[in-house]
């Protein structure tokens, strides 16, 4: 075996064949197929692969420039929206301020008529209470003139006196009007 091992080796070294690449012989073989598949890959890579990766880079800068323009117009849209917000914000304080003096206007003006109409009803019944007192002094004083006459009569009688009746009214008079 040994023996035909070693012819082997002989008969590779006597041909000089090592790497196929290296050998000169086959240099324009390979240099045919090298510029085929340069050919192949160049033909492939600029009619299919690069016109798709070109449309989806447009398409790309296209989604993101029109991305940017919506934000650009939302962010105007969101300024004027605050501007909005803000006017609408300050009139309804404005109406609030205006809705709240003309209810303090209108509370006032019920609060004066209220008291009017108190200070009305005190004094009706303040003169009603000194009209009905006037009543009851006359009233009294005249009660107090009959039980001053009759107990007049009576200490009169008690002392044994016979007294005139309308000499007891005339000094009960004369001493109730003072």
């Amino acid at each position: 075996m040994e023996q035909t091992h070693q012819a082997v080796e002989g008969a590779h070294e006597a041909s000089g064949v090592g790497m196929p690449q290296l050998d000169i012989s086959t240099f324009p073989n390979q240099i045919f197929w090298l510029l085929v598949a340069l050919v192949v890959i160049y033909l492939v890579l600029s009619r299919i692969a690069l016109p798709r990766i070109a449309a989806i880079l447009s398409e790309r800068k296209g989604t993101i420039a029109g991305d940017i323009a919506a934000a650009e117009d939302y962010k105007l849209k969101a300024k004027d929206a605050e501007a909005a917000y803000e006017k609408a914000l300050a009139d309804a304080r404005g109406q609030a301020q205006k809705i709240v003096a003309e209810t303090k206007a209108e509370i006032q003006k019920e609060l004066d008529a209220a008291t009017a109409r108190a200070d009305a009803e005190i004094a009706k019944r303040a003169a009603e209470s000194e009209a009905k007192i006037g009543e009851i002094r006359a009233g009294a004083l005249a009660a107090v003139e009959t039980v001053a006459r009759d107990a007049a009569a009576e200490i009169v009688a008690a002392l044994g006196g016979k007294a005139d009746a309308a000499v007891i009214a005339e000094a009960v008079g004369a001493r109730v009007k003072g």
